[in-house]
């Protein structure tokens, strides 16, 4: 996105029913029925979801506890949560199959600790964290609102909420947002598709979901009637893995930043935490916030990279977007490896990474979520590095 001026930018979401973020969700329910079998498993899990039809592939080493039979129930729970009980796809009679097999020895060896040797990176990579002053949670707001639009529906939907009744776990948003002078200040247009029971029409859903939509927004920031499209092919009765098939790591812009920052490439569910793919994507958003949450700066964008089997990260690199504060970009990669052991094991242990924490992360959005103590979910969302990063710059 532009540092200034005046443009449009759109972000999408989509549900927890989507065919995509349904195999997210499994693939992120074998991580956490492994790590709560063993904090130190690992694990690699793709998931394929179609007609009543779920296939688990990838590798893994953990306890012969966690059976292809207990992950498959597991699977039916989680698809039961999430609402699918539809002739097309049922957590009651879905076909799960498990392919998952032992991790390789070659990859295992780059990765273990050994003697003097500390543990190596699950993977080569580059890594990308963002943040920015546009939203409280510190996200760009176009992906923020869509992200919030869909949890709002589903959180209705899940009540049983007569606003909403006859609406299905499939459904998508997009938003578009102007900028003025670099700053939001309105929604040009709002693009809402939601699966629906057939007695349901067009015009009806659009009338539900105009005032669910408005009060999500900030105020006035409501696009003009006709740029409000609501299922704008008219029907969307057939949905989910049974409409679309659906695969592990194909929304990885919508788990991120929306399309506002860069993204490494690699995706998030069903990896543990030696994954750097996941683990430094999140010590990289861990970092960008607490940059904009110390004051710093208003915009930072961070990028590491790794080698497989190497601790140490290739690179570091800041870019402020010229935000900064008075702060010197190469100042700021250095102060950002004292305040954090930016090696696989120093993130994992930094941020609590080897507990079943996992399937929360599945659906609207990895970033820009309130930490939860209790469950000691998005411990990256913190931002208790801001005491060190304004003491390192006299703030």
């Amino acid at each position: 996105m532009r540092d200034s001026g005046d443009y449009l930018f759109t972000s999408e979401s989509v549900s927890e029913g989507h065919p995509d973020k349904v195999a997210d969700r499994l693939s992120d329910t074998v991580l956490d029925a492994f790590l709560a079998a063993d904090p130190y498993a690992r694990v690699a899990c793709e998931t394929l979801v179609t007609t009543n039809r779920v296939v688990l592939a990838g590798e893994t080493r953990g306890p012969d506890t966690v059976t292809p039979e207990y992950l498959a129930h597991l699977c039916r729970l989680a698809i039961h949560d999430i609402g699918y009980d539809q002739e097309g796809f049922s957590w009651k009679n879905a076909d799960i199959a498990c392919h998952l097999h032992a991790q390789s020895a070659d990859i295992a060896q780059g990765v273990d600790a050994a003697g003097n040797k500390d543990e190596g990176a699950g993977d080569q990579g580059l890594m990308f964290g963002y943040a920015c002053r546009e939203t409280p949670a510190l996200m760009p707001a176009p992906l923020y609102y869509a992200h919030l639009i869909l949890r709002r529906i589903s959180e209705l939907r899940r009540a049983r909420d007569p606003k909403v009744a006859g609406l299905l776990p499939d459904a998508k948003s997009q938003v578009t947002l102007r900028y003025v002078n670099g700053k939001p200040v309105g929604a040009t247009s709002v693009v809402v598709s939601t699966q629906h029971v057939e007695s349901l029409d067009q015009a009806e859903i659009k009338r539900m979901l105009w005032p669910l939509v408005e009060d999500t927004l900030p105020r006035g920031w409501m696009p003009a009637e006709r740029e409000f499209y609501v299922n704008p092919t008219g029907k969307f009765v057939i949905g989910g893995p049974d409409g679309d098939c659906g695969l592990t790591g194909r929304k990885i812009i919508v788990d991120t930043y929306g399309g506002a920052a860069p993204h490494g490439g690699g995706a998030f569910s069903g990896k543990d935490p030696t994954k750097v793919d996941r683990s430094a994507a999140y010590a990289c958003r861990y970092l960008a916030k607490n940059v904009v949450a110390a004051g710093l700066a208003d915009r930072c964008t961070l990028q590491i990279a790794y080698a497989i089997g190497v601790a140490h990260p290739l690179s570091v690199y800041v870019d402020l977007h010229g935000t900064g504060h008075d702060i010197d970009e190469s100042r700021l990669e250095k102060v950002l490896r004292e305040v954090m052991d930016l090696k696989p094991r120093g993130i994992r242990e930094h941020l609590q990474m080897n507990r079943p924490i996992y399937a929360a992360t599945s659906a609207y959005g990895h970033f820009g979520r309130d930490p939860d103590p209790d469950l000691g979910t998005f411990t990256w969302e913190k931002t208790d590095l801001v005491p060190a990063l304004r003491a390192a710059f006299g703030r």
